[in-house]
């Protein structure tokens, strides 16, 4: 009975007053023809690098984002964490896999990604997301400071923010 009042909770926070449109995005960052829009969440966070030596050097290395999930309204719908992974209120998750990068036109913000679902799980909001876009990024690059042989094992959280639009198959006509 309680997954099931949470599941309605977490639908009723993800209907919006206002209408969410699909974002006009560059060619590599449009989600497969046939998938429809499902749902838009913006993200408060921090992208978390740590200090490793490796074949590479010495370098700043991405662990993964840890952020909340928010709807229109600024009402946590759930979160974002390493894997990628999204999971919601409900339980839901989607772990997806990048597909296309963009650069941000600001330098200091994470690039823009088109992502494609790999692993779903539960019966929610995330069960059926196909296609997830990362956009209007601001921050989350790596540290501009070097990472040096006194800092390794060092994390450092990059704050961020950004949109995720999610995509899957369009809702069955009644």
């Amino acid at each position: 009975m309680i997954g099931f009042i949470a599941a309605g909770l977490v639908a009723a926070s993800f209907q919006s007053k206002s209408v969410v449109t699909v974002p006009q995005v560059v060619a590599p960052l449009a989600p497969p023809k046939g998938e429809a829009l499902l749902l838009r969440a913006f993200a408060e966070g921090a992208q978390v690098y740590e200090c490793r030596n490796d074949d590479t050097g010495l370098r700043w290395a991405f662990i993964g984002p840890e952020a909340e999930l928010t709807d229109d309204g600024g009402h946590t719908i759930g979160k974002h964490y390493a894997g990628p992974t999204w999971e919601a209120i409900d339980g839901s998750t989607v772990k997806a896999e990048v597909v296309t990068s963009v650069d941000a036109t600001d330098p200091s913000a994470i690039p823009h990604l088109l992502l494609k679902a790999k692993e779903n799980g539960g019966n929610g909001v995330f069960a059926k997301v196909r296609s997830i876009q990362r956009l209007h990024t601001n921050g989350g690059r790596a540290p501009r400071e070097a990472c040096l042989d006194h800092d390794v094992g060092r994390r450092v959280r990059m704050r961020y923010l950004a949109t995720y639009y999610f995509y899957g198959d369009p809702p069955a006509a009644y």
